[in-house]
């Protein structure tokens, strides 16, 4: 990544970043520390650089290797969702990706733990992070559906991937005391976003609406 990507604004002016602030209100989005946070992480370098005119549009991209950097909609819809009970100590973000979303996330809670079965990804994700200065961030390089156990129970989960059910190994790894993770659950064009919220045994679903992610694949790549 270049000094420049990192330092200029260029065609990610303020008034662009607002539009798209503007838009996520007009959806619903009404967590203001979301949004201050949506504005201020620079997008367009989580996006390969000819696609960096688009990086505040609304929309999905593809980041390479079949999978995308998601919506800002939908990043803010999950992390509002994530935030919605307080606050949040140690996170669990299942499919790490380009970074967008764990950037996202990092400044709003203490720790993350973020996994990414695609090596490659995971390798351009570190030194992105790092270049922005993030350092409250652990990756892993493994299987999502499996959780990162060492490292639980988690506070939340966020699952940036669909299965087709729930894995039954991030159930057990949300803490007992109100743990919540956040998913879509489906095959494609019929997915659900849940937020499923821990209370020792019991388990509350709530449907959040429909959304459109790449499946979760088990295994590593």
């Amino acid at each position: 990544m270049s000094d420049s990507r990192v330092a200029g604004i260029g065609m990610t002016s303020a008034r662009t970043r607002e539009r798209l602030i503007t838009r996520l209100r007009e959806q619903g989005i009404k967590d203001e520390a979301v949004l201050d946070r949506i504005r201020n992480v620079p997008r367009h370098l989580f996006v390969d650089e000819a696609l960096s005119s688009r990086a505040y549009e609304d929309t999905a991209l593809p980041i390479g290797f079949g999978q995308t950097i998601s919506q800002p909609f939908v990043v803010a819809r999950m992390t509002e969702a994530l935030l919605s009970a307080g606050p949040l100590r140690n996170v669990l973000e299942v499919g790490t990706g380009c970074g967008y979303q764990t950037a996202v996330i990092s400044a709003l809670v203490t720790r993350v733990e973020s996994i990414e079965r695609i090596k490659p990804i995971l390798d351009r994700t570190k030194v992105r992070l790092k270049e922005l200065g993030i350092k409250n961030v652990r990756l892993k390089h493994g299987d999502g559906a499996e959780g990162w156990k060492a490292h639980a129970p988690y506070d939340a989960i966020l699952v940036a991937a669909a299965p087709l059910s729930v894995p039954q190994a991030l159930l057990a790894q949300l803490s007992p005391k109100g743990g919540r993770l956040i998913l879509p659950v489906g095959p494609e064009g019929a997915q659900e976003l849940l937020r499923i919220t821990r209370r020792e045994e019991h388990f509350l679903r709530e449907k959040l609406g429909a959304v459109s992610f790449v499946p979760l694949v088990g295994g590593m790549g």
